[in-house]
């Protein structure tokens, strides 16, 4: 696996993650506001690269590659800390957001609010 992470931090690591998981939802949030930025995913190699490095790296499903955010945009995530869900199956990454999270130029990927209950389908 990683030369640079102890093996017993990617054998715990490896216990914790939902075994059938290929790829696992990675939700990203401003440290310290709380704003959630994005949703992206990262496989195995992805995840351990950001433990590595502290800087976030996920999969590009459309790419079928690696890619560490910012690295062509200079809009970086630097990792304070990172969480597993209860199922192993999702993780939540608190960053520190350099630039825009969306590739839209946008602070986060979530600006696009559903405001009205009939865009809902609601009464």
């Amino acid at each position: 696996m990683s030369a640079n992470l102890p093996q017993e931090i990617i054998d715990a690591l490896n216990m914790r993650l939902k075994s059938d998981a290929e790829l696992i939802p990675a939700i990203a949030q401003d440290f310290k506001t709380g704003e959630v930025l994005m949703l992206a995913y990262m496989n195995r190699s992805a995840l351990q690269q950001t433990l590595e490095t502290k800087r976030a790296t996920y999969w590009s499903r459309s790419r079928s590659q690696i890619w560490v955010k910012g690295e062509t945009s200079g809009h970086t995530q630097r990792v304070e800390s990172i969480n597993l869900d209860c199922d192993g199956d999702a993780i939540l990454l608190q960053v520190e957001q350099i630039g825009p999270a969306c590739h839209t130029e946008a602070r986060s990927c979530f600006h696009n609010p559903i405001t009205e209950s009939h865009e809902l389908g609601i009464g």
